[in-house]
């Protein structure tokens, strides 16, 4: 039997990602999510996406001076008690991922509690300090009518996740926001450039493999999934990667 319905939530803006990364992402959640399911997607731009995606424009800056509104502090507000009239589990998306496999049991790891990813280091950082206690928000969970007091220490607090020598990133100030926090298993949630992509100089001979039991492989930064698929041969030459055809089988709509 499917569970009760859940949410998931995306934003769209400028001009980096176009509409076919939200319709991909749309139907990937179909072809993995066996529940029923809502998606939203927050954009100034509804041009190209297909049916079933439900939009919503941008809400209004709540005080935000750091960058151009809209911009990644919409991670806290839609933490706001009533907030697109959602309720319940919510699983807050960015487009530049990859779903390899069902995802349902990201809904029923720890039900109730706020997840998120353990934000990926360097792996010569990882050799000679401690991995810091910090998310990375392109994976995360809440419970949308019962999260107002992450929205609250952000509006408490807005200056100080502002400032980038308190805060480097706006998901260090959610991870503090949400006080009470669990990992994401890190098998089920793998970066492309950290754990997929390997390492100079065999990232110009060995081919990227899909990592084992992984459900989501994410994009942060560069490259794209389509740079993935087709390969990166310019820029520094650490960063190169040889073609990974197989993200295309998973990356499509």
């Amino acid at each position: 039997m499917p569970g009760a319905p859940v949410n998931i939530i995306c934003m769209k803006w400028g001009t980096r990602y176009p509409s076919r990364y939200v319709n991909i992402l749309y139907r990937s959640i179909g072809r993995h999510l066996k529940r029923p399911f809502r998606f939203v997607c927050l954009t100034d731009n509804t041009e190209g996406l297909i049916e079933g995606i439900e939009t919503l424009p941008f809400p209004e800056n709540p005080g935000v001076t750091q960058a151009k509104w809209p911009n990644v502090f919409l991670k806290l507000v839609m933490t706001r008690d009533g907030f697109a009239n959602l309720e319940g589990p919510t699983l807050f998306l960015d487009l530049d991922l990859v779903i390899l496999d069902d995802i349902d049991c990201l809904f029923d790891y720890q039900p109730g509690k706020n997840c998120i990813i353990h934000n990926w280091w360097e792996r010569r950082k990882q050799i000679l300090n401690k991995r810091p206690e910090i998310g990375n928000s392109s994976i995360f969970r809440f419970e949308a009518g019962k999260s107002q007091y992450i929205y609250d220490t952000f509006l408490r607090e807005m200056d100080r996740a502002q400032d980038r020598s308190i805060f480097q990133t706006e998901q260090a100030f959610l991870t503090y926001a949400m006080k009470e926090r669990y990992w994401w298993p890190e098998e089920w949630v793998r970066s492309f450039k950290f754990n997929v992509r390997p390492p100079f100089p065999l990232n110009l001979f060995v081919p990227p493999k899909k990592p084992k039991g992984a459900k989501f492989l994410v994009f942060h930064g560069k490259p794209d999934p389509p740079d993935a698929v087709n390969g990166v041969t310019t820029g520094k030459i650490h960063h190169r990667v040889l073609p990974a055809p197989w993200v295309e089988e998973y990356w499509k709509e």
